[in-house]
């Protein structure tokens, strides 16, 4: 499609809808671009429907332009890009009130501008994000199920359910959580050859050959560097994750110097035999080195007990905030891969724990601000369950203050946990409440200890240090 068609239905749209200024943000599926209106009287529907390459209007809440599949992310972006926001960002032109989800969207546009410089770190945890965020409602769903299936067995060890009647219901249940964790490096390594241009079937090739499945145990390999038999899934997704990407970069040189005629039958069987080789004589080996020196680290860490508690609860707002938080998915799932559960995660999660009774203390302080209350009352709810962004972004880090004490109340909680014995989660998942079910080894009650301390702990803290006074005096003042 031509550029000047592009910008033409966007300009042409815009005219239609009320300009810019009667948007707030705009999104778009295959087929739509969708924007959300804030005057829908100052929409003109039957011009709009008769702009050239606008193929229909669907009017709602959500006003939904249909423009045909491979131009409505072209229109979209031109857009926004007329604006100068991304796509679902809010416009910089709302005067009036907005919700809490525009509200959140806005503060985080706001962050990310002023401390989210393009790097080289960032481009690495964005594409780390990209490879394990689709697995993470899989990692979810097989870690419950895990869960029931390990309650299960452990009441049948106990005597208290019939093994003949639930043992096959157990291994069903056992067999349906290993379907994402037996195989985690070829998941993995689809999703990496994806994030970086690679043929998505050859990177879960190259996930498999980390399992060595079709080595020979009369004759095993040998770890080239310490003379030891080479071990399935030696250095976990750390290697399945460099060796897809060095699979990208061979792939994509391969492509263009392989005839055309030719490149289906010899990039394929070429990058394979390469990157397969690399990956177990020299990947899997240092990889592995790696792995267990970071693994060490972190135990070690784990081991002082409740001061290196309370600085991991305490700093993982900020990480969150500035999207370092990433980095910490593969050391999870690396985790759950070697000893069955990540003793991290819980004591991270308070952190959503501490700006949960951070919230509660505005709430409580400021109830005669209506406006603000609404907004923590709208928050909460998905806070309490794990989903922090909007009390970050809606309700504490705009007040400044509320921010570094919920952090205190992340730490309270992450020392509680590491003091009574470091509760593992089975899965990576959503944290706060929504994590209970993942507790390991049912030590659940330490996780809800931890938790009761990081609510505590952030409410008493914001209540008498984090709220500013400005904030008490326009409260003191309302009707």
């Amino acid at each position: 499609m031509k550029e000047d068609k592009v910008v033409r239905i966007a300009k042409q749209i815009y005219e239609q809808v009320g300009g810019t200024s009667n948007v707030t943000h705009i999104i778009h599926c295959m087929t739509r671009v969708r924007m959300t209106i804030i005057d829908p009287s100052k929409v003109n529907l039957v011009a709009l429907k008769a702009v050239d390459g606008v193929l229909g209007v669907v009017d709602g809440e959500i006003l939904q332009v249909v423009v045909g599949p491979g131009t409505a992310n072209k229109v979209a972006q031109k857009m926004v890009d007329m604006v100068g926001v991304k796509l679902n960002e809010n416009f910089p032109n709302r005067t009036d009130r907005i919700s809490l989800e525009e509200r959140t969207a806005q503060m985080k546009a706001e962050i990310k501008e002023k401390y989210n410089k393009p790097s080289k770190i960032k481009s690495i945890l964005k594409s780390i994000a990209a490879i394990f965020t689709p697995l993470i409602p899989a990692f979810v769903g097989a870690g419950i199920i895990g869960g029931i299936a390990s309650i299960m067995g452990n009441m049948i060890t106990a005597g208290q359910l019939d093994a003949d009647t639930f043992q096959q219901l157990v291994t069903v249940l056992g067999i349906i959580q290993k379907g994402i964790f037996a195989y985690l490096v070829i998941y993995v390594g689809i999703n990496t050859a994806n994030e970086f241009g690679a043929t998505p079937s050859l990177g879960g090739v190259i996930g498999g050959i980390t399992m060595l499945t079709g080595m020979n145990a009369e004759a095993p390999l040998i770890n080239i560097f310490t003379g030891k038999l080479l071990v399935a899934q030696q250095g976990g997704i750390i290697s399945v994750i460099f060796a897809v990407w060095l699979l990208s970069w061979v792939e994509k040189r391969l492509r263009k110097v392989i005839p055309d005629t030719v490149d289906i039958l010899v990039t394929p069987t070429l990058s394979l035999l390469i990157i397969g080789c690399v990956t177990i004589f020299l990947i899997m080996p240092v990889a592995g080195v790696v792995a267990n020196l970071l693994y060490g680290a972190v135990n070690a860490l784990l081991e002082i007990g409740g001061v290196a508690g309370f600085v991991l609860g305490a700093s993982f707002l900020p990480m969150v905030m500035l999207g370092l938080h990433q980095i910490l998915l593969p050391i999870h799932v690396g985790f759950i891969e070697k000893t069955g559960s990540t003793h991290l995660l819980p004591i991270l999660a308070m952190a959503g724990a501490g700006q949960v009774g951070a919230a509660l203390a505005l709430w409580v302080r400021l109830r005669k601000n209506k406006e603000f209350t609404k907004i923590v009352k709208g928050a909460l709810p998905v806070g309490i369950l794990g989903i922090g962004e909007p009390l970050i972004y809606a309700v504490t880090l705009p007040m400044g203050r509320p921010f570094l004490t919920a952090c205190i109340g992340g730490g309270i909680g992450g020392a509680i946990i590491a003091i009574l014995g470091h509760a593992g989660a089975i899965a990576v998942g959503p944290s706060g409440v929504a994590l209970i079910p993942l507790i390991a080894d049912g030590r659940w009650f330490i996780y809800v200890f931890g938790l009761i301390g990081a609510y505590i702990g952030g409410f008493i803290a914001t209540y008498f240090f984090g709220i500013p006074q400005e904030e008490k005096d326009k409260a003191d003042a309302a009707v």
